[in-house]
């Protein structure tokens, strides 16, 4: 069942340093203000990448309200990446989990077990994702786009509801995903891994003469899982002994679509997603094979962009969205020895359209302000969960509406004062305000100091106000989750291709929703925690000239419930990465290596998981055959054995992960 028995909490955000390269194919103009001098070295303002999602314009990373983060198409391929989880994984402040059904993101300690990472929010080419049921995206095969398609992702850190409103909590994850231009032909991509785990994917996007741009994709994924699975909590011998027998089978299918010409594009996508469930997930019958889960979503966009003469910039979408949820579970109703077992189903179907309106322009020179606007319609609430014992379901409809407007302003070429503020209404709770303000001071020619402050807020979703089962009743009265952050980030060039980043951050999370056991027995969702953050994060990064990069970074975090004075579950204290790209022979043969640590995590039910060290090994090879590329991969090379903390809808206190495994993959272009 979708639910999240923990103090649930996601995180306010790190401070990753952006790999100083950049996709000149995807810059947008550049802000026509005062930038700041990094001495005398034009080579050195030239690589410092920008990114758009921190401002809504594109703007150089060292100016941005915020820590930033990017990954390239070229790192998704030569670090041999399978699925979105384990891109995020590789940046500091960031881990991924899973429970065997769903993979989930943990960013600064806060990552609690069952959370559906509802409080980052996911774009997709700059549209609004996560779902209105339940907040949901995920980061294994059920993730909307196929990572080969990835063209970049901008990871922006930080309370960012002063411009997009809900979800954004601790921070924005945009991807952005290829266009006609970028593909230029046709491309055929297939793997094979551990598990008879199959990917198979197509490709297509060409820029015509007549300014037409077109792209599509389709993908197709199979994973038979491990046949055999040992949980010490089921070990006897009425279930098997502990043993689950062909229960983790995945397949995933995708499909997406873009469509360009002049100022007006038009953007579809679909993603299906089944889940067996080896762990016998709210007492379930174990090893029945009939456990599953099924998540399908969709979108179409209409998006509107212009320039105007005067630089004034102007965008507006229009979109569709649909999201659907379905749940087998088997139970055991027997009683008095009459065996009598059934399936528990679950079925949550949300649809939703939404408007959105802003506009971009440099004033007296020194002023970059943003403005805009938003309404969405989620017009179908649909949950329902019902088996031969019980029928309930509910069908809301909400809207919500927000204007925001921020104001970049240079004060000088070397100190700029970013503030935003936006405010939402949405017909479930009433109105919330969200500022943000940042001042950011180029120093010592090519060192950067940002002083950042920021709320941010989570509105209840209907999961949480309506869910009726399991010992669930609803919750109509709650209020949204209130985040209050400040960050101080140092950023350094030692040299053009030498980086470092010093953060410190504390943060303060009120009215966490979480389920609460009432006096009674029922459960029901309640607005009860009260969360302190503290951190810090250092990172160095090099980016050598003969294709060689590396970067290293540590990380540590202390999340405490402000009352009982606790860890909080699943929050490592501390983490440690290595990442390493190194051509082994010019530009066609590339060796990518991962290293992590993470300190031992406080489990739901009691107790603790252990540290552990991974270690990911890929050799990636192109440009011996034209359009012909080739890796091979092994992940946890030195087969560790770990576990991440359960949620307390398992019996088990900690669910074992994958050990050594393989992947081989061929990409060819027509």
């Amino acid at each position: 069942m979708k639910i999240c028995n923990s103090i649930a909490i996601n995180c306010l955000i790190f401070s990753t340093m952006a790999l100083p390269q950049t996709n000149p194919a995807l810059a947008a103009d550049e802000f026509s203000g005062p930038e700041p001098h990094f001495g005398s070295s034009d080579v050195l303002f030239e690589d410092i990448p920008s990114v758009y999602s921190a401002s809504k314009y594109e703007q150089k990373v060292t100016k941005a309200p915020a820590s930033i983060s990017i990954v390239t198409a070229d790192e998704i391929k030569k670090y041999g990446y399978r699925n979105f989880g384990a891109i995020l994984a590789s940046l500091k402040g960031f881990y991924s989990t899973s429970d065997r059904n769903y993979g989930y993101v943990g960013v600064r300690g806060f990552g609690l077990p069952g959370d559906y990472n509802s409080r980052l929010l996911l774009l997709i080419d700059g549209h609004r994702y996560n779902d209105v049921i339940y907040d949901s995206f995920y980061t294994d095969a059920g993730f909307p786009v196929d990572i080969d398609v990835i063209e970049r992702i901008e990871v922006v850190r930080g309370p960012s509801s002063s411009l997009y409103g809900t979800n954004a909590v601790f921070g924005i994850i945009n991807v952005i995903t290829k266009r006609g231009r970028d593909q230029n032909g046709a491309n055929v991509k297939a793997s094979y891994g551990t598990n008879d785990a199959y990917k198979t994917s197509f490709s297509y996007g060409n820029r015509f003469s007549n300014g037409l741009e077109a792209f599509v994709t389709g993908t197709y994924y199979d994973s038979a899982g491990y046949n055999r699975l040992y949980y010490k909590e089921f070990d006897t011998p009425q279930t098997n002994n502990g043993i689950a027998v062909n229960s983790d089978e995945e397949l995933a299918r995708k499909l997406m679509t873009k469509i360009a010409f002049g100022d007006f594009s038009l953007q579809g996508l679909y993603v299906n997603r089944r889940k067996d469930v080896p762990t016998a997930s709210y007492d379930t019958i174990f090893n029945s094979q009939a456990e599953n889960t099924t998540d399908e979503a969709a979108f179409y966009e209409l998006k509107y962009d212009h320039t105007f003469d005067n630089q004034l910039n102007v965008q507006s979408r229009l979109s569709y969205n649909w999201y659907r949820y379905s749940g087998n579970y088997p139970v055991d109703h027997s009683a008095d020895r009459v065996p009598f077992l059934g399936i528990n189903k679950e079925l949550s179907d949300g649809q939703w359209w939404r408007a959105e309106l802003e506009a971009s322009k440099v004033f007296w020179q020194d002023h970059h302000v943003t403005l805009g606007g938003q309404y969405q319609d989620n017009f179908h609430q649909f949950q329902t969960s019902y088996d031969v014992a019980t029928y309930v379901s509910s069908d809301a409809s909400t809207y919500q509406w927000a204007l925001f407007v921020q104001d970049d302003y240079s004060i000088t070429e070397s100190l700029t004062f970013n503030a935003g503020v936006r405010y939402d209404y949405f017909s479930i709770f009433g109105s919330t305000v969200n500022p943000r303000l940042g001042l950011i001071y180029n120093f010592f020619q090519n060192s950067t100091v940002k002083l950042l402050y920021g709320t941010a807020f989570r509105a209840p979703n209907q999961f949480e106000l309506n869910f009726i089962g399991a010992g669930i009743i609803a919750s109509s009265n709650l209020q949204p989750e209130k985040l209050e952050t400040t960050e101080l980030i140092l950023e350094h060039y030692f040299t053009p291709q030498l980086r470092a980043e010093f953060n410190l951050f504390h943060t303060d999370i009120s009215n966490i929703i979480y389920l609460t056991t009432l006096a009674n027995g029922d459960l029901q969702h309640q607005n009860v925690g009260n969360i302190e953050s503290n951190g810090l994060e250092i990172q160095l990064e090099q980016l050598f000239y003969n294709g060689f990069q590396g970067r290293v970074s540590y990380s540590w975090q202390e999340n405490k419930d402000e009352v009982t004075h606790q860890r909080l579950s699943n929050s490592p204290e501390h983490m440690v990465k290595l990442n390493l790209i190194a051509p082994l022979w010019t530009d066609k043969v590339f060796l990518g290596y991962e290293l992590q640590y993470m300190s031992g995590r406080k489990t739901v039910l009691g107790g603790q998981v252990g540290d552990y060290v991974i270690s990911n090994l890929t050799v990636f090879t192109q440009n011996w055959v034209k359009g012909l590329e080739l890796s091979a991969g092994v992940y946890n090379l030195f087969d560790e054995q770990y576990f991440d903390p359960a949620s307390d809808a398992h019996k088990q206190n900690a669910i074992e992960q994958d050990g050594l495994q393989f992947r081989i993959k061929a990409s060819i272009d027509f």
